[in-house]
């Protein structure tokens, strides 16, 4: 009867179904949690000073320009 439990609670997967009111047990330590901070703040910075593509500025100011009736081709 307990082999039949253990199967009804995994997923297709393999893992063990995760309810409600289960937290994970796993916590990361506050030093490696602060390295990661550092790191996605640091990659955070060099991506936001990077210039903005000229292409998206085209694409921003045409939108600025407002609504343009769509070209009808002729056959």
């Amino acid at each position: 009867m307990v082999d039949d439990e253990k199967a009804e609670n995994l997923r297709a997967g393999g893992s063990p179904r995760i309810g409600r009111d289960v937290t994970p047990t796993y916590r990361l330590e506050k030093q490696a949690r602060k390295r990661i901070g550092t790191h996605l703040r640091a990659m955070y910075d060099s991506v936001a000073q990077q210039p903005i593509p000229s292409r998206f500025t085209d694409l921003i100011a045409q939108l600025d320009d407002g609504p343009h009736e769509p070209s009808v081709q002729k056959p």
